[in-house]
């Protein structure tokens, strides 16, 4: 399909005016189409030649002003419409084709009880799949649906939903929004409903999951209400959509999707099995990044692709500030700088690294580069920003922002100048160094000792040579010795002298970026790095979190060996109380450090000593501590005891009081599936004693795992073959295929990767592909041959762009992972 431009975007918009949407859905087909009738009504210039985008299954009519309109002429997606007057009514009608891979309009049958479920996945280009319309993010109109389903349905949408007649709906959305931001949800779903300072609110999800939800209603409205309430204060316009729902959607590729009064979430926050508290707090900053957008997107919305970003690095931003200070939660902003940061670092280092902001020439350009760093280091520029003019300039340029800009269409530029105004000076320079130029800079202390006292001190900040920029950092920096001092400064160029320093104690341990206010790599002196695993207890947490991504980088960059990070990781295991922290690195020791980073000879030993330092600690935890859960989880990750995995399934109790429950039995299944211990028919059994979207991935994801030479067949064919394949089942196969434990039965596939992953990615849409990629690269086969062929074929550039990108960006992984493993 071709992709819009940005000048044919302008093109467009100089030409148009949209006055209204109105679509018409029949639901009530065969399961494979369903009948979509679209009539636009917009002004034009008269005689003006534009196109309608619209992605049907079958174009059956269309018509502008009466005219009948050659259907064959559509060509990728496009209309041509010639001859238009200055008022104009578009009727398009087409059978459009329901998807199985969240693009258009998803369709899903439960296992657990055949009913069918539907939602709207309109994110930026795909509206054209549900309804004619000119798809292009300034061109907002208001919308009515009326949609015919099932009696027994309930219809939801950007808008207020009213059954006219059984079985017969309409969504009216009287403010005008851009076509992605809209979304129609239809199904027996089970509802939830309150009202909040005049605001209704409704939560809705599967009949068959109903139970779960309703076991944490009361959580969910909570922390909507609180958050509600807060952007209310911050950004001083009150909710302007009317009713907010929020929908479990089933099978569903994204997080969530952040439609203006219907937000979809992935039901992995929907929890059937008692989860950690730390689950529960990243469904918090989930609900608050999805109300945060109905300002950032819905109220305000950005005129081209390239400052989507701006309104998702905001929302990321938020959704880690705002629960931790108005709900129960107050952990996301350790648990970002544990995880989500150190993720925009590894993307900030890779081969596709960008600026924040976007180029954005076309919409899957734009798309391509919404990634980690346009959410993570975004967020986190944006968190250095509110620290470098202070929280109340920050509050003042989101009130000028919204005030000036509700309900209409704005680029970076506007924002950057309520920036300003709110602070009295011109913050260009700040944002071009911050946000318009790409990767980290690093910074490290430099000083000098006499007699127990620091006699010169200055910070320095070093670039990588293709992306030289120097960034102005406002950071604190804490002293840990008999006392513990924290001062705040501002460091800027290639070194920074830092006189209030001087004269004083000299530390024990020095931590540059106290509290994690910037976006830096960090280094540590040779003193400080000798005490860090006794000081390491005693900071707080989200410095502790900093530490541990620091260090995760640091084994990437080859400065911190492998051996060293995991014999950190046996010792946090005795005394960490932050259950974030734990999960974290839990799953950082063993995803990126023992399985791609470590000399595969060492991995069986030390994969041991954590699993040991986990059981120790898990004998002492109290019943009902959360954090048994969590050291519980890793000790299945990390055990390779199948007597020990095989015991807690046949009925030995498990340590800390815990229960065996589904999620916790899939678990062990898994692992015992990766080991040889646990069998196809096994899976089967299992998988039909709980029949669920949740179990059928751990199902299908076993099934690959197993070590047979039958077994990687099967997956490795389904993989490659099955165009029809949901993208669950297709993601779930390709992370279950490839185990550290099985590089000798799968090196085969090593080379079939490389021969046939540009024929498999003609079967898949780009977003489906870019996640299969992440998951099918052979990326524990870290030795010179295999980086040999992934040169080869990336540097083609006949391959798709997605996979062209990916695989690029994996292979750069690789290369580390080789020099790290060589120490």
């Amino acid at each position: 399909m071709a992709s819009l431009t940005r000048s044919e975007a302008a093109a467009r918009g100089a030409l148009l005016e949209i006055r209204s949407n109105a679509v018409d859905l029949d639901l009530t087909g065969d399961g494979k189409l369903f009948r979509s009738i679209t009539k636009v009504d917009f002004t034009a210039v008269a005689g003006g030649t534009t196109f309608v985008d619209v992605k049907p299954e079958v174009l059956l009519e269309a018509r502008l002003n009466g005219r009948e309109l050659d259907v064959s002429s559509l060509v990728d997606g496009r209309l041509p419409l010639t001859g238009l007057a200055a008022d104009n009514e578009l009727v398009v009608v087409a059978d459009m084709a329901y998807s199985r891979e969240s693009k258009g309009l998803h369709r899903y049958v439960d296992p657990a009880d055949d009913r069918v479920y539907v939602y709207g996945a309109v994110f930026l280009d795909h509206a054209p799949r549900i309804f004619a319309c000119f798809d292009q993010p300034d061109l907002k109109a208001p919308f009515t649906f009326d949609v015919t389903v099932p009696e027994d349905w309930t219809v939801l949408g950007t808008g207020a939903a009213t059954e006219v007649s059984p079985g017969r709906w309409r969504v009216e959305q009287a403010v005008a929004q851009a076509t992605y931001l809209t979304t129609v949800v239809a199904g027996p779903y089970a509802s939830f409903e309150t009202v909040h300072d005049g605001v209704p609110l409704g939560v809705h999800c599967r009949r068959s999951v109903a139970e779960a939800l309703e076991t944490d209603i009361q959580e969910i409205f909570d922390v909507t209400a609180q958050c509600l309430d807060e952007f209310h204060r911050l950004f001083g316009v009150r909710y302007p959509f009317g009713r907010f729902d929020q929908v479990f959607a089933p099978e569903f590729s994204y997080l969530s999707l952040d439609h203006p009064g219907c937000v979809l979430l992935k039901e992995l926050y929907l929890f059937r099995t008692p989860a950690p508290r730390s689950e529960h707090e990243t469904r918090a900053v989930v609900i608050a990044h999805g109300l945060s957008l109905m300002w950032w997107a819905g109220l305000v919305t950005n005129k081209w692709w390239d400052d989507l970003w701006l309104g998702q690095a905001f929302a990321d931003y938020l959704a880690h500030r705002v629960p931790s200070e108005v709900t129960e939660f107050t952990g996301p902003l350790t648990t970002f700088s544990a995880r989500r940061k150190g993720q925009a670092y590894t993307a900030d280092q890779r081969p596709s690294t960008h600026p924040v902001w976007i180029d954005g020439a076309d919409a899957m350009s734009a798309l391509l580069d919404l990634d980690r760093i346009s959410y993570f280091k975004g967020s986190s520029a944006l968190r250095q920003l509110a620290h470098h003019i202070g929280d109340d300039a920050m509050r003042e340029a989101l009130r000028i922002f919204f005030a000036r800009h509700a309900y209409g269409a704005a680029t970076f530029a506007d924002f950057n100048a309520a920036i300003g105004e709110a602070v009295g000076r011109d913050m260009t320079d700040w944002a071009d160094r911050w946000l318009g130029t790409a990767n980290v800079t690093t910074l490290a202390p430099d000083f000098t000792v006499a007699d127990g006292v620091i006699t010169s001190f200055a910070v320095t900040q070093t670039a990588p040579g293709s992306h030289p920029t120097l960034r102005p950092h406002t950071i604190d920096i804490g002293l840990y010795g008999d006392t513990h001092e924290t001062v705040r400064v501002t460091v800027d160029g290639a070194r920074t002298e830092v006189p209030e320093l001087v004269g004083r104690e000299a530390p024990r341990f020095l931590l540059l970026n106290e509290n994690d206010l910037t976006y830096a790599k960090i280094r540590y002196d040779d003193a400080s790095r000798r005490a860090l695993p006794e000081v390491l207890p005693s900071l707080a947490p989200i410095d502790r979190a900093m530490v541990w991504a620091q260090l995760l980088q640091g084994v990437v960059d080859g400065a911190v060996p492998a051996t060293e990070h995991l014999e950190l990781v046996t010792r946090m295991l005795g005394y960490e109380t932050e259950l974030s922290i734990v999960i974290e690195v839990l799953e950082q020791a063993r995803i990126d450090v023992a399985d791609r980073l470590l000399d595969p000879e060492l991995r069986p030993g030390l994969l041991k000593a954590v699993a040991d330092a986990a059981r120790d600690r898990l004998a002492g935890v109290a019943p009902g501590d959360e954090l048994g859960l969590a050291l519980m989880r890793g000790l299945v990750e990390f055990t390779s005891d199948t007597s020990e995995l095989r015991g807690w399934l046949d009925g030995v109790p498990l340590p800390a009081g815990l229960e065996l429950d589904s999620d916790l039995a899939w678990r062990v299944r898994y692992r015992l599936a990766v080991l040889g211990a646990f069998t196809e028919a096994e899976i089967d059994q299992a998988y039909e004693a709980d029949r669920s979207t949740h179990t059928e991935q751990f199902a299908v994801k076993a099934r690959a795992a197993i070590p047979t030479t039958e077994a990687k067949e099967s997956a490795w064919r389904t993989i490659t073959t099955d165009a029809e394949l949901s993208s669950y089942r297709l993601w779930a196969t390709a992370e279950g295929f490839w185990q550290p434990e099985q590089r000798e039965l799968t090196a085969p596939y090593v080379t079939r990767f490389f021969a046939e992953i540009a024929d498999v990615a003609r079967l898949r849409e780009d977003k489906v592909l870019d996640t299969l990629v992440l998951w099918l690269y052979p990326r524990y086969a870290a030795d010179p041959s295999t980086l040999a062929a992934a040169d080869e074929l990336f540097a083609r550039d006949d391959l798709p762009l997605p996979l062209r990108r990916r695989g690029a960006d994996l292979t750069d992984d690789l290369r580390r992972a080789v020099h790290a493993r060589r120490g």
